[in-house]
């Protein structure tokens, strides 16, 4: 039920169609997200799931790919065909694209708009 980075680089590459949802919050998603995706917060996605076109291949992302396999699990049981971004966009910066914004420390404790309870706080 998870794509890797890599797969999904060669589907998105190969203009396959994908939905790509990412599930973090406003915030995270307003400080980085994946080019064409759409945002659907976790706890939303139940009451915004007709958003979600039901004959379309999802992939579901979040920062580290726990949240995004929660929606694609969910997604999945109501007949979609879901995916999660293993790794989340962490790892696509790391194996994809490096000259992404990742959260750090810095941006973690010094910026008033940036902030989430479940990020990870990297040393």
């Amino acid at each position: 039920m998870e794509v890797t980075t890599q797969e999904l680089k060669k589907d998105l590459d190969a203009k396959k169609k994908i939905l790509l949802v990412d599930v973090r919050q406003p915030e995270e998603f307003n400080f980085v997200h994946l080019k064409n995706s759409v945002n659907i917060p976790l706890p939303e996605l139940q009451n915004r799931i007709s958003e979600i076109p039901k004959g379309k291949e999802v992939v579901t992302v979040c920062q580290h790919g726990n949240r995004s396999m929660q929606a694609a699990v969910m997604l999945h049981s109501l007949g979609y065909k879901a995916r999660s971004l293993s790794g989340g966009i962490e790892e696509w910066a790391l194996q994809v694209d490096t000259k992404m914004k990742r959260y750090d420390k810095e941006m973690y404790m010094n910026s008033g708009k940036v902030k989430c309870d479940v990020w990870e706080v990297k040393n």
